[in-house]
């Protein structure tokens, strides 16, 4: 959990460069921050869980063809 909102807080401090370091804008940079770095951690979680549903399917498939020869 530390290294999310150090990832966070890297992320809004970048943001705040980026703005031209102008103040009053803490809470619209963190918000910013956490919906890139939430953003990109669920991305990376979907590509796994897709990747693991693809494996799964490629391996019920070749069961289903043996299956199909053994009945032949």
């Amino acid at each position: 959990m530390q290294d999310l909102e150090q990832a966070i807080r890297e992320r809004a401090y970048q943001l705040w460069a980026e703005g031209g370091c102008r103040e009053g804008h803490a809470e619209s940079h963190w918000l910013a921050a956490q919906r890139d770095i939430l953003g990109a951690s669920l991305g990376e979680l979907d590509r796994v869980t897709l990747g693991e549903a693809t494996a799964v399917a490629a391996k019920q498939k070749a069961k289903a063809s043996r299956k199909k020869q053994r009945a032949a």
